[in-house]
């Protein structure tokens, strides 16, 4: 029986995909039980991996519902709150993004709803911060420093596709920033952000 962390691979970020050779139903058999046990990190790896693996999007959005529901306390940040259909291709996009140097500046994404006005409802800010990107969000929220895309139509941060583009020097952020904006509206996406 699997217990609460008790696979050291867990710490692994997603894009890691620790559970990549699981069978299905082992990850099922995960997932249950960690909801059974409160485990959001065993819940979130085994609903990523599915969510990786192309699972039907009303899986994911009812795994997803699940998992908030029995163990919101411990699920990590990069786990998005709803089923976004191009994340696989956003950590696909935002892998291929590499710093040479540490530093104190972050990359991140935030999702944005254009539901009201356009054909595919959701998009994606790019953005570069000295904070932390979950602090950075807030301030765009608060509209403090804010750029308009994110204060009016922010849902939430994706942390995930961009966990190994964390703490790297300022000058490779700028070029990162950039790059990844231009790769991800190359792969189709609707981006705002990325100067």
């Amino acid at each position: 029986m699997l217990k609460r962390f008790s696979h050291p691979e867990l710490r692994a970020p997603p894009t890691a995909r620790p559970l990549r050779g699981w069978t299905a139903d082992r990850l099922q058999s995960g997932f249950e039980q960690a909801l059974a046990g409160a485990d959001g990190i065993l819940g979130a790896h085994c609903a990523h991996e599915l969510w990786m693996r192309g699972e039907f999007a009303i899986n994911v959005e009812r795994a997803l519902d699940r998992l908030w529901k029995h163990a919101a306390d411990s699920i990590p940040e990069w786990l998005p709150m709803r089923h976004i259909e191009w994340l696989p291709l956003c950590y696909e996009v935002a892998l291929r993004m590499r710093a040479a140097a540490r530093g104190r500046s972050n990359i991140y994404l935030i999702l944005l709803d254009y539901a009201d006005s356009r054909p595919e409802p959701l998009g994606v800010y790019v953005g570069m911060t000295h904070y932390s990107p979950a602090q950075r969000f807030d301030q765009h929220k608060a509209g403090i420093r804010a750029a308009g895309s994110v204060l009016r139509r922010g849902l939430e941060l994706l942390a995930g596709p961009t966990l190994h583009l964390q703490h790297i020097a300022r000058a490779e952020a700028v070029r990162i920033e950039g790059e990844l904006a231009d790769a991800l509206r190359a792969a189709g996406l609707f981006v705002q952000g990325g100067h």
